[in-house]
């Protein structure tokens, strides 16, 4: 699987071609089509490095609005990639869950509420039926189910999970550097420990401060390096009509 986008440089037909094809697709971020989201499915459609019939939750319909965009024939889904299939969301058998939390790390849009060691449920409102939450849970206590009653995946429930997807990489951008910033705060306070406590002219003190002081530094280096977050994939997209 493709695990991110492309970072090379786009031509400016292939960025819009890429927001074009990104906003025609279901925005499941189920991964079926080989890439890890619908994004950069899009964009490696737009680059030509994939073809336009690998989105099942899109099937035939997907397939003839890609086509549309690119002026692409039209393909049949490639079985590759799965089957076209109703509409399923994921329920928890909630007297078998331990809640290890796996699931809810698996979900693209946040869609699985708990909590470490206790009871998880979905919110099946908000559910993309990606089935992302299956494989990783130990206790096999996840099934897909059938929305009742039977219906389509509409272009408002893409723009819905579009938002949730994006909230998440947000928020898990946010929590990544207040990691590092929490880890940094420790690594001075030890130095400021170091420095209070231990003889300034013991040979080894002062190498263990030196150490510390080191790996501040380069932590430091790293964060003025490094441009600020918005998350990955985040946009604004209208669904290609």
């Amino acid at each position: 699987m493709q695990d991110a986008i492309d970072t090379a440089p786009l031509s400016a037909f292939e960025a819009d071609l890429t927001e074009r094809l990104d906003a025609g697709l279901p925005q499941t971020q189920c991964t079926k089509c080989g890439f890890s989201g619908c994004r950069p499915y899009a964009q490696a459609i737009a680059t030509g490095r994939a073809e336009i019939n690998q989105c099942p939750p899109g099937g035939a319909a997907g397939i003839a609005k890609l086509s549309r965009i690119t002026a692409r024939p039209a393909l049949p889904l490639n079985p590759a990639n799965g089957v076209e299939a109703p509409l399923t969301v994921a329920v928890i058998d909630e007297a078998l869950c331990i809640g290890c939390t796996l699931c809810i790390q698996a979900c693209p849009v946040d869609a699985i509420v708990g909590a470490a060691k206790r009871m998880h449920t979905v919110l099946g409102a908000l559910c993309t039926g990606c089935d992302l939450c299956v494989p990783p849970c130990p206790m096999d206590c996840i099934a897909m189910i059938p929305v009742e009653p039977t219906r389509a995946w509409s272009a408002e429930d893409a723009r819905a999970a579009r938002q949730r997807f994006d909230a998440r990489a947000r928020r898990l951008a946010r929590e990544h550097v207040e990691t590092k910033e929490l880890r940094l705060a420790q690594a001075i306070a030890k130095l400021e420990q170091l420095d209070a406590h231990e003889d300034p002219l013991d040979p080894e003190a002062n190498a263990r401060k030196a150490r510390v002081a080191a790996a501040i530094e380069r932590a430091r280096e790293r964060r003025r390096q490094q441009p600020p977050s918005t998350g990955a994939g985040v946009g604004t997209h209208e669904a290609d009509r």
